[in-house]
């Protein structure tokens, strides 16, 4: 794992803590480092401060993704605006947490990354569902997914999106029509409920829907008022 967070007591307590909880840790101070290391050992996964002097972690997020890197990347930032957060998601990063954060949320989500990847820290197996034959395609409300290639569609228009947005639009074609619960939806996207207060889910469906819609067609995720989201087509 490689952490970069230029604040020096966040950086040693996240990385004694990750390393107690078995992660292999190299840990530096800015996003030239970040890059230079990124480049020189590629990690299993990122924990990228937002804000750092020199290049801040949007725009090591935007290198990576530009060359391709696909590695799980979770931001750690201290703006707690909405658009902030999905400035994040659109820089390529695949979760965020916010500061003040509890360590445990950070090693939630680290494990809820790393399961998509099918690694895992030392000790821990992570391993992956595969599709099965026949279930490489899925199709629902109007929306085709190609679950090897991790590719999907909209009325022939191919949506770009990042890997909780894949796994999250993958979980309401599956159940199309279905109204889900947010406790449902944590817990299959995230593995962990983050609680009522958490804005996580609607900053990641809020981001789905602006991919999703197009002008004169049908918004496809529906609220479900005091109790989750469903796709369907009105």
């Amino acid at each position: 794992m490689l952490l970069a967070e230029d604040d020096r007591a966040i950086r040693h307590a996240l990385e004694r803590a990750l390393t107690l909880e078995g992660y292999a840790v190299t840990a530096v101070a800015d996003g030239v480092e970040a890059l230079a290391q990124a480049h020189r050992t590629p990690p299993d996964v990122l924990l990228l401060d937002v804000m750092m002097p020199g290049i801040d972690g949007l725009q090591v997020c935007r290198v990576l993704r530009a060359e391709g890197d696909r590695t799980p990347i979770l931001m750690l930032t201290a703006l707690v605006e909405t658009a902030d957060r999905i400035a994040g998601l659109d820089a390529g990063a695949d979760d965020y947490v916010v500061k003040p954060f509890d360590v445990e949320e950070v090693f939630a989500r680290l494990r809820a990354l790393l399961r998509r990847t099918n690694s895992a820290p030392a000790g821990e197996p992570g391993p992956a569902r595969e599709a099965q034959p026949g279930d490489r395609q899925i199709e629902g409300a109007g929306i085709r997914m190609d679950l090897q290639a991790r590719r999907a569609w909209r009325a022939g228009r191919e949506l770009e999106l990042t890997r909780t947005e894949f796994e999250l639009l993958e979980l309401l074609v599956r159940n199309a029509g279905i109204v889900l619960d947010h406790a449902t939806i944590y817990d299959r996207i995230w593995g962990y409920d983050f609680g009522p207060g958490s804005k996580n889910l609607a900053v990641y469906v809020g981001y789905l829907r602006r991919k999703l819609d197009a002008p004169g067609a049908p918004q496809l995720i529906h609220t479900v008022r005091g109790v989750g989201y469903v796709l369907r087509e009105e």
